[in-house]
């Protein structure tokens, strides 16, 4: 790929938008490919029954943060529970 690294985008000729486009292709898992790997991933830590697989399972956070309070993105919305 010779092209000069001065150049804007909207400067760029077709020819080198899809020979860049084919470039990242080639080394990088992009789109469909990328959200089916990311999805096995995860079915697979679910299926091994980890920790992090269990927290997928639960619709909790995976990565350590604290549920005493927030998480509300990742629990939904939130649940009242009636009192007797």
């Amino acid at each position: 790929m010779d092209i000069s690294f001065d150049k804007r985008v909207h400067e760029l000729s077709e020819d080198e938008v899809s020979s860049i486009a084919k470039k990242i292709q080639q080394s990088y898992l992009v789109e469909g490919d990328l959200r089916k790997k990311v999805q096995m991933d995860i079915k697979s830590l679910m299926d091994l029954g980890n920790y992090r697989g269990i927290r997928h399972r639960k619709g909790l956070p995976v990565r350590g943060q604290t549920t005493k309070n927030n998480a509300r993105t990742r629990k939904g919305k939130k649940k009242t529970v009636g009192s007797k």
